[in-house]
This record gives C-alpha cells, sequence and structure tokens, in this order.
C-alpha cells in the first residue's frame, strides 16, 4: 500500500489487525467509504494468502466500471500507486478527471437497512438497534451514518467499529473535539486523533485529549507543549491527571515564569 495516504481503516489493515470476515467485506468492496481508500484496500486484497479473498477482491475489482475508474485515476489527488497499479493493468487515466467525490467505485454491502429486529429496536432508541447489528453493519453505519450514530459508535467495544468512525469523510473537528472529551472511548481512538496533525492543529482538541485522563501518555506528553497557561494549571492540579503529565505540566509553568 502506498504509505502517503492514510486512513484509520487502512492502517488497520496494514497492521494485520483485521478479521478474515472483514477482509472478506472489504474484497466485496463493501468496507471503505472513499474510492481511494476502496482501491488502496483491493490492491492489497488481491494478494492475500487466502484463495477466496483474494478471488473476492479480483472480482470487485473487476466489476468496476471502467470509464469512472479511468477519470477517477486522472483525479490529481489520486495516489501515483493507484496509477501504477491499474496501468500496468492496461487501464490508463482519462484524459479528464472525476469530480471531485468520497463516493466509493463500487458498493456491494448493500443499503444501510437494518435487520427487522433491529427496526423493531429502534423503537427503543439507536443504541439498541446498533447493538444488534453485524460488526460488518456497524462499520458500515460508522462510515456513512449519522452524527448520533457515529457519537454511540465511537465507543463500540470492538476496535474495527470505532475506528471506521475516524474514518468517516462525515467526520469534522467538532466531533472529534468531542470524541475527544470521552472517557468510554478506547485508547485507539485517542492516540488515532492525537496522531493526526489535522485535528491536533485545533487547540479545542489538543486541550480535550491532554486532559482526558484515558489518553495515553506518550500522546498526552506530546501535546503538554502546545497548552496554554490555563490548561497547564487545571492538569497540574488535576487528582486524576497521570503522575508523567502532571510533573510535565507543572515543569512547563516553572519555565514559563522564567521566561
Amino acid at each position: 500500500m502506498d504509505a502517503g495516504f492514510r486512513t484509520p481503516l487502512l492502517d488497520m489493515f496494514r497492521r494485520g489487525e483485521v478479521s478474515r470476515e472483514i477482509k472478506l467485506l472489504a474484497a466485496r468492496g463493501a468496507v471503505a467509504p472513499r474510492a481511494q481508500e476502496q482501491l488502496m484496500l483491493l490492491i492489497e486484497l488481491v494478494d492475500d494468502p487466502d484463495l477466496e479473498i483474494r478471488r473476492t477482491a479480483e472480482e470487485t475489482m473487476t466489476a468496476i466500471p471502467r470509464a469512472p475508474l479511468e477519470s477517477f485515476l486522472a483525479r490529481s489527488d489520486t495516489s501515483l500507486t493507484l496509477r501504477e497499479f491499474f496501468s500496468a493493468r492496461g487501464i490508463q487515466a482519462a484524459a479528464a478527471p472525476a469530480a471531485d467525490s468520497e463516493e466509493p467505485l463500487i458498493d456491494r454491502g448493500g443499503p444501510l437497512e437494518p435487520p427487522p429486529e433491529a427496526q423493531e429496536a429502534d423503537k427503543q432508541g439507536a443504541v439498541q438497534r446498533l447493538s444488534m447489528m453485524t460488526i460488518g453493519a456497524r462499520m458500515k453505519v460508522a462510515m456513512k451514518g449519522t452524527r448520533e450514530e457515529r457519537s454511540i459508535l465511537i465507543r463500540d467495544p470492538n476496535k474495527l467499529v470505532s475506528v471506521a468512525v475516524l474514518s468517516s469523510p462525515k467526520v469534522n473537528e467538532s466531533e472529534v473535539e468531542s470524541f475527544a472529551k470521552m472517557a468510554n472511548v478506547s485508547d485507539e481512538v485517542l492516540r488515532i486523533i492525537g496522531n493526526t496533525r489535522a485535528w491536533v492543529k485545533n487547540y479545542g482538541v489538543t486541550s480535550a485529549l491532554a486532559r482526558n485522563p484515558k489518553t495515553p501518555v506518550a500522546v498526552a506528553l506530546n501535546l503538554v507543549k502546545r497548552l496554554n497557561e490555563r490548561d497547564l494549571k487545571m492538569i497540574s492540579l488535576d487528582r486524576n491527571a497521570q503522575v508523567p503529565l502532571k510533573l510535565a505540566a507543572r515543569k512547563r509553568l516553572t519555565e514559563g515564569k522564567k521566561e
């Protein structure tokens, strides 16, 4: 895969943290919310050691309509890896690029329609409805559903589902800031947010992560140097803050007085 194009979901595939069931869903084109992410996954899966996964990925890739694929390859933001891969298969970029769009080039995952029992549960609330879905279905909702559904699924006990929320093209900075404040999300969610440069440019996200006791200490320590005096004081006095973080905050405050 092209290391230059990254999403939280792609990184999980790269690290081999994905079950066979999810690989098969990705091979069918039913997992990724973006065209580029979908194609990058298919490129990896056509070389998977599992024969069924390889065949499924190949069938999905062959089923992608030729014209939209060629137009997508002509876009300026398309990965060089994708252009080279399809060029080797005799598929070249079109003369005119496709319009900017996040939609996948093929979707065999079916509509976001919950099973009958989940529809019945919806009368009692979104939490119960989502809990009755399969992992694959929850991942799809995480990437394509509503803000309310994302706020629930970011706390999903299955890491693939919560990470899928962060891969959604619909997620905005205000949502990420609210995720960074949550004490009931996984360490992995907070680590991904803290390691995503575009998100930590937002001071609200940086402050929320640094002050969240659940944030991995290495991530929080890396953010301390960006905090203002008010937040440093709050951390230094917070009984729930991890000791290394409190010490780092106090050191920053001391250095500030000397300047």
